[in-house]
């Protein structure tokens, strides 16, 4: 996992948030959509990045809630 934000994560059927580097959850859910609002609240607050994984465990969406290192040009 990343050194900084909240990842959504498959967990024994539920969906846990996690942020990067903790070995416990910060909360498990039942749907993966109340992990994702859980998430976001936590990296809007802490001003980090949101890692959603899929069912498989790989990254399928990221956004980011601090200092965009790469933000988009235009």
């Amino acid at each position: 996992m990343s050194t900084k934000g909240q990842h959504v994560v498959p967990s024994g059927g539920k969906w846990s948030v996690r942020r990067a580097g903790a070995t416990k959850a910060s909360g498990t859910f039942v749907t993966q959509a109340e992990a994702i609002a859980k998430a976001r609240d936590l990296a809007k607050s802490q001003g980090t990045e949101l890692y959603i994984h899929g069912a498989d465990g790989r990254i399928r969406e990221r956004n980011s809630y601090g200092k965009d290192p790469h933000p988009p040009k235009g």
